[in-house]
């Protein structure tokens, strides 16, 4: 009697999301550019396009690290190393600066990278241009220390971080040896970007919202929805090219809600609910009348949500 076939896609790679095709895309975009550039020299457009993607790889890294991507976990390793690879920096540092400490703490007091840490509750384009400088000055004892931990106690989780290290500064070595120059200009400076963005977005999100305590529940004489109010929202074009980035109450509410799922759960549970200044249409429009044209007319500045003696530093 003939044995039965064993299934040949069990075997294979599995997307835990079809959506996820779109982060895949933009994973195999971006080296695309990078290579096609080094080898044909600088393109104006596509140098563009590349520094778009390299926003997208970090929202992707942010996604992954919520939600992985995959349903197998050599695919999810795998991933990590390519993340690694495009941005430039390990991508485990998000769960101790992101998931352990924002997403735990949600702007408050406790948050060790709170907007209104550095100068107070501040809203304005150099705010936003020295963010992630002051974010990485008080985070990176926040890695040490959970790298120390790690070593203490989970050596294998502590050797998965130091390949990724490995990885990336192995990466910079090779391409700088074989043309510093193009490996500047085409790879280092583009994966800089991103960073910065990355670590800038979280002002963008919460500065000027209300991080008092952002507590689970409403608390006695809050008004209906204010716990909600640590964070801004916007409704634009980021968001089908940036998933869902800008549906951020929606994503700390549900953290382990697939990026896909944001806007149905922004629109149903929780836009009405926030303080109408928090939800913003277009990212740029709100960059151009906030740090641009509020420079030089307060009437375009935004408000902030926290009492002037409650802003704590």
């Amino acid at each position: 009697m003939a044995q039965p076939r064993p299934d040949a896609s069990r075997h294979l790679p599995r997307l835990r999301h079809w959506r996820d095709w779109q982060s895949l895309a933009y994973l195999v975009a971006l080296p695309v550019l990078a290579a096609w550039q080094w080898f044909h020299g600088f393109d104006v457009l596509l140098y563009g396009l590349t520094l778009l993607l390299t926003l997208g790889v970090g929202v992707i890294h942010h996604n992954h690290v919520h939600l992985r991507m995959w349903r197998g976990r050599r695919m999810n390793r795998l991933t990590d190393f390519w993340i690694t690879l495009l941005q430039g920096h390990p991508t485990f540092v998000f769960w101790p600066a992101h998931v352990a400490n924002h997403h735990r703490h949600r702007h408050g007091p406790k948050d060790v990278a709170r907007t209104y840490r550095f100068g107070g509750d501040t809203n304005h384009l150099r705010g936003y241009l020295l963010h992630p400088f002051q974010a990485v000055w008080v985070l990176m004892p926040v890695f040490f220390a959970w790298l120390a931990r790690l070593r203490l106690h989970r050596r294998g989780a502590w050797r998965y971080c130091m390949a990724q290290y490995v990885l990336w500064l192995a990466s910079w070595a090779v391409l700088l040896a074989l043309d510093w120059r193009k490996a500047l200009v085409f790879v280092i400076a583009p994966q800089l970007h991103g960073l910065h963005w990355l670590l800038a977005t979280n002002y963008l999100q919460h500065a000027h919202a209300d991080g008092r305590k952002a507590p689970r529940k409403e608390a006695q004489g809050d008004t209906p929805g204010s716990r909600l109010n640590y964070a801004r929202n916007f409704e634009g074009l980021v968001n089908p090219l940036l998933f869902n980035i800008g549906l951020h109450t929606a994503h700390h509410e549900n953290p382990h809600a697939h990026w896909s799922e944001l806007t149905r759960l922004h629109r149903t549970r929780y836009r009405a609910q926030v303080d109408p200044v928090l939800n913003e249409g277009g990212l740029v429009p709100y960059m151009v009348r906030v740090f641009l044209l509020g420079a030089v007319w307060p009437r375009f500045r935004s408000r902030p949500l926290m009492p002037p003696d409650s802003s704590i530093n």
